[in-house]
């Protein structure tokens, strides 16, 4: 049986409460929502903060105001938006990107702020620590070498989130909080394309908000590949998300899941779509231009190859979803 470590729990009732507490030693604490990523990596020893910081009592972090667009407290579970109509109508690929993130049991634990700051995934980091030991460990925790690449100067674990290829084709943008004061920056700013120092957000932050702009004209679909129906983590996706004038898209952005340490826009092909009317021809090759970015590595499910040649398939059926409604 595998145990967790001994760790510090706890409860802030604000956000000001846990901003203040975090900032007391951010280099050693952790913040945890859900726990259905943070809490299985301690047992496997992949993370051992000192002290938890609760935010389940924070009331600031579970509101949704659609005053302008829609503004989702990042304490929101999983299961509390795939439930709310107004992302089901308004924002239908980020509710297809919610809907299909593991199973009802963990959307009902997991948020949407949990998803979003969720940790890479490899297959030589999400071991017990007794098999990562046997191999010397590797980059991302205790070792130096990364066993996917092992002349690459930087650790190449893949972003596993869901809801962030989403929410970056949507335009949306995240606020995040610290002792020091807050600051917001879009969703493709939050990452970095490297599988340590994913995130962008510094230690001592939370996030608190995203928020989604007016949807009048979009149209968006979310595309995940994985081995079994539920469950599974996406070792492909693709989110697509177009503005339409009557027949014509005039703007669209095509966002790549679970193909690098990030997820990566094309703006290749979303220049083919860009003041045009979409036909089979179109699709088909600006499919082809978002394929040409993804350069999968061999640490997770599925041949890579095969998983390189599935993100035109994926990007085809999303745009293909977003152009017949």
């Amino acid at each position: 049986m595998m145990r967790l470590p001994q760790f510090r729990y706890r409860a802030p009732q604000t956000l000001e409460e846990a901003a203040a507490w975090l900032a007391e030693n951010p280099s050693e604490t952790h913040l945890v929502a859900g726990g259905t990523d943070l809490l299985p990596n301690m047992k496997r020893r992949q993370q051992t903060p000192a002290t938890l910081i609760g935010l389940r009592a924070v009331s600031e972090l579970k509101r949704i105001d659609d005053r302008h667009g829609l503004t989702l407290g990042a304490g929101l579970t999983l299961a509390e938006l795939v439930a709310d109509r107004r992302i089901r109508e308004s924002y239908r690929g980020l509710w297809q990107a919610a809907a299909q993130v593991a199973t009802p049991h963990l959307r009902n634990m997991g948020t949407i702020g949990g998803n979003l700051c969720l940790d890479t995934r490899c297959t030589y980091y999400d071991q017990t620590y007794d098999w990562r030991k046997a191999i010397g460990f590797c980059m991302k925790k205790d070792g130096e070498t990364c066993w996917v690449a092992t002349s690459s100067p930087k650790c190449l674990a893949v972003s596993s989130t869901d809801t962030a290829p989403m929410l970056q084709a949507l335009g949306a943008l995240v606020t995040l909080v610290s002792s020091r004061g807050a600051r917001q920056l879009p969703v493709a700013q939050l990452f970095a394309n490297d599988g340590m120092r994913y995130l962008t957000r510094q230690p001592d932050e939370i996030l608190t908000t995203i928020a989604l702009p007016p949807n009048e004209g979009w149209r968006s679909s979310y595309k995940k590949l994985r081995r079994r129906g539920s469950f599974d983590f996406p070792v492909a996706a693709a989110a697509v998300a177009a503005k339409f004038d009557g027949p014509d898209i005039v703007d669209v952005r095509i966002v790549l899941g679970a193909v690098a340490s990030r997820p990566l826009e094309s703006e290749a092909a979303a220049s083919l779509l860009c003041g045009k009317r979409p036909t089979e021809e179109l699709i088909t090759e600006a499919a082809a231009a978002a394929g040409d970015i993804a350069k999968p590595m061999d640490n997770t499910d599925f041949e890579l190859v095969w998983r390189k040649m599935m993100v035109r398939t994926l990007v085809r059926d999303a745009l293909h979803d977003v152009c017949g409604r």
